[in-house]
């Protein structure tokens, strides 16, 4: 009895996916299809409203859903820096960057006198 009730419920959750990727297709022929800009948009925002909480309604729905959730508790724990601190570790990248373009340019320029030199071209 349990493995026939697994199959119901697969073919449920097909079904509701398949519903969801439909809603998904028909807002965006819809909104190639319609001329005007605004029932365009309108069609195509119904329907990811649509698709998005026929989704929640399946397990996966429901597995995102609860990922979704945990990101958001894991990004308040998050200590940002501060406006200071970015400002000072943008400038020490910048000027990393610098320094290290120079010393590649220098170090090309070396290479090619040394290139010239060892097949006679710079003399």
């Amino acid at each position: 009895m349990d493995i026939k009730q697994s199959d119901q419920n697969n073919l449920i959750e097909i079904i509701k996916l398949s519903g969801v990727l439909g809603v998904f297709l028909v807002g965006m022929i819809g909104f190639y299809y319609l001329e005007s800009g605004l029932y365009s948009a309108i069609l195509l925002l119904i329907s990811f409203i649509l698709g998005i909480l026929l989704l929640f309604q399946t397990e996966r729905g429901r597995l995102l859903k609860s990922f979704i959730e945990g990101s958001r508790v894991e990004l308040r724990k998050v200590v940002w820096p501060t406006r200071e601190e970015t400002i000072q570790t943008t400038i020490m990248v910048l000027i990393f960057a610098m320094i290290m373009g120079i010393f590649f340019w220098l170090l090309d320029m070396f290479l090619l006198w040394l290139t010239r030199f060892l097949t006679g071209q710079g003399v």
